[in-house]
């Protein structure tokens, strides 16, 4: 046989003691094997005397059998086993076709949704809400640098006006003096929080905000030093109008009392406004002012807001009997034409005993000729575009 002539050392001999030899065992299953008539192996009697040769063992081996040395793994595994094994490659198979048959559920899984089921998340078409419309304000703004024009006394009185009409008024003292504030009867020396919070501390507009004849935005001697508190903060040309956003839905116009300068406070002003009302007193300085706040003006069209426009030039504390008042309506109408409003605000002393009692002058005497004033004011603006 083949592996006895490889060499290797010969182990000691072991003594096995035998009833019965092999030989004599292998004579015995030839006997009891019947002979073959085909010829397809022989069944011949073996020699007692030697042993099997490999030749003779192979010829015992039936010829369905294919020999041991040819058969691979694949062949030597039972029929039984292929075929349970073919449904389960079948069903794998259909798993991760995806049929469009099947019946998809929440406990049946495509092998996309299992791999990045997040990403998904983003690609899927979302039905678009439908944004409700906000109306925004009007945001008018009363500049002029010029002091004593009248820019309080338009402010309260036309957002009054505004009020009688039926339409949300908002007021916002810009004003370190406080004195719209005080206008309304509220002491500005004894508020506790003012647009100085709003302004510095990013303070809610709307903690601030006091209810009287209007809503009104106070002001507090804080407001002095804002501008300072503001020189270091990025995007401090636009605090007001960042703040006025939460506020924006609530009311149909927002009017801004601005300081007699052209500082930070009225840049602010400025810049969070779509219109200006120009209040000028009819005297020659008065007038003189303007050539400056429309280059002021110029210069925020170009960097901050270029929605903002001048709404109109309004002659204030008018001396009918006096022909330099009369020559000073002329100057402004011959040079800012259709700018100028049509409406008056004639001198009355009604305009400084309505703040003694903390009150508009509609309120304080509305009957009288100063409040028809700034009624009919409100008609002109509001035919103007602005409602």
């Amino acid at each position: 046989m083949g592996f006895l002539s490889r060499k290797k050392p010969k182990p000691a001999p072991v003594e096995i003691e035998e009833e019965r030899h092999i030989v004599d065992d292998l004579h015995e299953m030839e006997e009891a094997v019947p002979v073959r008539d085909d010829g397809d192996w022989d069944a011949g009697p073996l020699d007692a005397g030697d042993p099997p040769s490999p030749a003779t063992a192979q010829e015992m081996v039936p010829p369905t059998t294919p020999p041991a040395s040819d058969a691979s793994p694949v062949d030597q595994v039972p029929s039984t086993v292929e075929k349970d094994a073919e449904p389960e490659v079948v069903e794998e198979a259909a798993l991760n076709a995806g049929s469009d048959d099947e019946e998809e559920g929440p406990a049946r899984m495509k092998a996309v949704d299992l791999l990045a089921p997040t990403r998904l998340d983003f690609l899927k078409e979302k039905e678009s809400e439908e944004e409700v419309p906000v109306k925004m304000a009007d945001v008018i703004a009363f500049a002029n640098q010029k002091g004593g024009v009248a820019k309080t006394t338009t402010t309260l009185n036309l957002a009054v006006a505004f009020a009688e009409s039926g339409y949300r008024v908002l007021c916002i003292d810009l004003d370190p003096q406080g004195n719209l504030t005080m206008s309304q009867g509220i002491d500005p020396d004894k508020v506790e929080k003012s647009l100085y919070d709003v302004l510095v501390n990013d303070m809610p507009i709307s903690e601030i905000i006091v209810k009287r004849e209007i809503d009104i935005a106070v002001a507090s001697i804080d407001l002095a030093g804002a501008e300072i508190a503001m020189s270091t903060k990025i995007g401090r040309e636009r605090s007001l109008e960042k703040a006025l956003k939460e506020v924006h839905g609530d009311y149909d116009f927002v009017c801004i009392d601005t300081p007699p300068s052209l500082g930070l406070l009225t840049i602010n002003a400025l810049t969070a406004a779509n219109k200006v009302i120009v209040p000028v007193q009819c005297e020659y300085l008065s007038m003189r002012g303007l050539v400056q706040l429309q280059n002021t003006l110029r210069m925020i069209q170009e960097n901050l807001n270029p929605e903002v426009r001048i709404e109109g030039i309004l002659p204030t504390m008018l001396d009918s009997r006096t022909i330099h008042a009369k020559e000073a309506v002329e100057i402004l109408e011959e040079n800012f034409g259709d700018l100028v409003f049509q409406s008056r605000i004639k001198k009355a002393i009604k305009f400084a005993e309505a703040p003694v009692k903390g009150a508009s002058v509609l309120k304080y005497d509305s009957a009288s000729s100063a409040a028809n004033y700034y009624r009919e004011l409100a008609k002109e603006v509001l035919s103007h575009g602005s409602a």
